[in-house]
């Protein structure tokens, strides 16, 4: 699995990038409350297989989601992206 470094954010980014995390976060509330509550049902044993696809099949909801708000607030006004 490669990493990504994290992008050095100026000022103003930082501002848009924690008042987006607040709207992603509430959008995405009910998904990451079903990913927990499917974890939690799993033992090691059930973790791997079905299960794997089932948490990401919400994991790239939450995905959607975040690009969804994204766009949304820049349609708004809210953040214009990068030059």
């Amino acid at each position: 699995m490669t990493r990504r470094t994290r992008p050095e954010l100026t000022a103003e980014q930082q501002v848009e990038a924690q008042r987006l995390r607040e709207l992603m976060l509430e959008a995405a509330a009910a998904d990451i409350t079903e990913l927990a509550e499917l974890l939690a049902t799993k033992t090691d044993a059930t973790m791997l297989g079905e299960t794997e696809f089932h948490v990401r099949d919400i994991v790239h909801r939450v995905g959607a989601k975040a690009i969804e708000t994204a766009l949304a607030e820049r349609k708004k006004g809210g953040t214009k992206g990068p030059a």
